[in-house]
């Protein structure tokens, strides 16, 4: 038996999550866990967790919907999807539930988050990941997906292939797509580039996709934070695709154009937004290898004043 706990579900934690479920609901050998608490947990209890795309719509039931460690018990695997920002929080608040054999496989916007979590859990193997989907929580206990554009990345360079395999076969029975990268870090990180200047072009200038990309003045700032942001890669060693610039806005072209960020999305609601982890990182990682990141300067002043 392999138990699987689900933090976090909005839009990825949501999407992927409901796949497992569905797929293990019936399992002897797999069971979902998803770990959440007030009017989510209630809608998941009630009614499970639809899941709405461009032409279907599905419910999905875990084994048990909970945030109470003594119910949810020991983990083998633990799926993280939260804000950044609730990485610490979040996670001592399941320390009962994480033990030494626990893999854990973070699934946040920011690309700090193994060494954040391994200072919690230093005796644990912690995965690299990332995602690219347009997903959103549509109301509690309810996620929507634009598009059909979904891929899941991980990987590591010190867990066991047996182990990484094994969680490569869970996801594809569960019809996720989901890969196993050799070379997770930059996989990560041209993930990092491509949502980092997105969420900071979106928030700054408060406009999607679409008008980002037919105003000159918008598409200008997003191409300047792409190359910022590129130079802080390549000083960190990093060997990314010398056009990343180009490939990241041709991912551009070739999402909704009517979609935005999540962290746009929070900050048109008023919620706490992901601008350290996304904004302000790249200005600390810039000082830190001696890049200047101006126009990341400034935005992050305005996003986090």
């Amino acid at each position: 038996m392999r138990r699987i706990g689900i933090l976090g579900l909005g839009g990825v934690g949501g999407y992927f999550g409901g796949l497992l479920a569905k797929a293990y609901y019936k399992s002897y050998d797999i069971e979902i866990i998803f770990i959440a608490r007030g009017e989510t947990k209630q809608a998941i209890a009630e009614s499970g967790l639809k899941i709405i795309t461009d032409d279907a719509e599905m419910v999905a039931y875990p084994k048990l919907v909970s945030n109470n460690p003594d119910e949810i018990g020991e983990l083998d695997y633990l799926i993280c999807a939260t804000k950044t920002y609730d990485i610490e929080d979040s996670l001592l608040s399941l320390q009962q539930c994480i033990t030494s054999k626990t893999i854990i496989l973070p699934l946040y916007n920011g690309v700090d988050a193994p060494e954040r979590i391994l200072e919690l859990f230093p005796e644990n193997e912690v995965l690299h990941g990332c995602v690219y989907i347009i997903s959103m929580i549509f109301s509690p206990g309810t996620i929507r997906k634009i598009g059909f554009y979904e891929k899941l990345f991980f990987g590591s360079k010190t867990v066991s292939a047996s182990k990484i395999n094994e969680l490569q076969s869970i996801f594809q029975n569960a019809k996720i797509e989901s890969y196993i990268a050799e070379n997770i870090e930059e996989t990560v990180w041209e993930k990092f580039i491509f949502i980092s200047a997105l969420a900071s072009a979106t928030s700054y200038l408060n406009q999607n996709i679409g008008k980002i990309l037919s105003n000159p003045e918008s598409k200008a700032v997003y191409v300047e934070l792409l190359n910022e942001i590129e130079l802080v890669a390549k000083a960190k060693g990093l060997s990314l695709p010398e056009d990343i610039v180009n490939q990241t806005i041709l991912k551009l072209e070739k999402s909704p154009k009517e979609a935005t960020s999540s962290m746009h999305r929070d900050y048109l609601a008023g919620n706490k937004i992901e601008a350290s982890s996304l904004t302000k990182f790249v200005v600390s990682e810039g000082v830190k290898y001696g890049v200047k990141t101006p126009l990341y300067e400034k935005i992050s002043g305005i996003l986090l004043s």
